[in-house]
């Protein structure tokens, strides 16, 4: 028969190893490193001007909406969250979007900062103009049909042509490899910016050293320069799938969270023409039965910031008042910080919706 010092040293050495067990699982969580990839084109780079944002999160009739950003009288630099993006590297704060810039990756940052115990690393591949038709297309999108090739072949020598016209010039016509050549390139070179960072992430982030990257989601931020040209509206939401599809196989991650902010830079309008297109084809990976709990669009239209929207026809008459309000032209959602974080906001729900499944 066991003493009841005997049960009583064994309810001990249970507890103990119970609360090692938990160590040991908190350990194992703190030794990983949760990956996000942001790509797109000029509104993933963020255009909202950093003066813009200081200015908001001090004025009292908005600054509520950024408290949460800051540290005490200026923005907090996450120790948490790291972010590369192209050329520049560190902890996140203010700044990662274009030149002197913000964008959505300073609220999505800090919601998957506060939600995971684990350290973030977002990596942020986007160039301005590049289109999902062309630039980002991904491999298994093949090239487009030879009556579009040959069409862009056609408007590239009447443009070199013109141009040889005007500046007395004789510079040799492109030719159906020139046009070949750069489809996809920006799909290639966002997965050269994600190895990079799988490779030398010690040497960026020394903090994260000895602890182990997981590829944890993807968040997709484009979609303007789809809206042109004969065939990139009608083939945007066969080359979502095949984007998809692609991110997931290069990544070894076959159900990879993958958010879409689709594209509303329409605001409080309706959307029209090819904008609408575009949209609809976004929203449509929604509907995807394969996609169906792994991808999560959302309408970024609906997050306008109406103060921006309404002073923005008569910014110039009113440029003080709009310094104060904006910072760009609405295809940038002007540049409004307000806009670009209720964006960040809406990406961080729902990539934390998408881990749940």
């Amino acid at each position: 028969m066991i003493s009841d010092r005997r049960i009583a040293l064994l309810g001990v050495v249970l507890a103990m190893v119970a609360l090692s067990g938990t160590a040991n699982q908190v350990r194992a969580a703190t030794d990983t490193v949760k990956v996000f990839i942001l790509a797109g084109q000029s509104n993933m780079e963020g255009k909202a001007q950093n003066p813009l944002l200081d200015h908001q999160a001090t004025d009292p009739k908005t600054r509520d909406l950024f408290a949460h950003l800051r540290d005490g009288d200026k923005w907090a630099v996450r120790d948490d969250v790291f972010i590369k993006f192209l050329g520049r590297k560190g902890p996140l704060t203010i700044g990662y979007g274009s030149p002197g810039r913000t964008g959505s990756e300073l609220e999505f940052g800090y919601m998957l900062g506060e939600h995971f115990k684990e350290p973030v690393i977002l990596i942020k591949a986007a160039w301005g103009g590049h289109s999902l038709f062309k630039l980002f297309r991904s491999p298994s999108a093949g090239l487009p049909s030879e009556e579009a090739l040959q069409g862009l072949l056609e408007k590239a020598q009447k443009n070199v042509k013109r141009s040889n016209e005007k500046n007395s010039r004789n510079e040799p016509l492109p030719t159906m490899k020139d046009i070949k050549a750069p489809f996809g390139s920006s799909y290639r070179n966002m997965m050269s910016e994600v190895k990079e960072v799988l490779d030398d992430y010690e040497t960026m982030f020394p903090a994260l050293k000895g602890k182990k990257l997981q590829i944890a989601g993807f968040f997709w931020f484009q979609g303007f320069n789809d809206k042109f040209g004969d065939f990139a509206p009608t083939e945007y939401e066969s080359n979502m799938k095949y984007l998809i599809n692609d991110v997931r196989k290069d990544l070894n991650s076959p159900k990879l969270p993958f958010v879409i902010a689709a594209i509303g830079n329409n605001g409080s309008r309706p959307a029209s023409g090819t904008s609408l297109t575009v949209r609809q084809a976004q929203m449509a990976m929604n509907d995807v039965p394969q996609f169906k709990g792994n991808v999560k669009a959302f309408r970024t239209d609906l997050l306008v910031d109406k103060a921006a929207e309404k002073l923005f026809p008569t910014w110039k008459q009113n440029l003080e008042q709009w310094k104060l309000t904006g910072s760009d032209r609405p295809y940038h959602y002007y540049g409004s910080a307000i806009w670009y974080t209720r964006i960040g906001h809406a990406a961080g729900e729902a990539m934390l919706e998408l881990m749940k499944n």
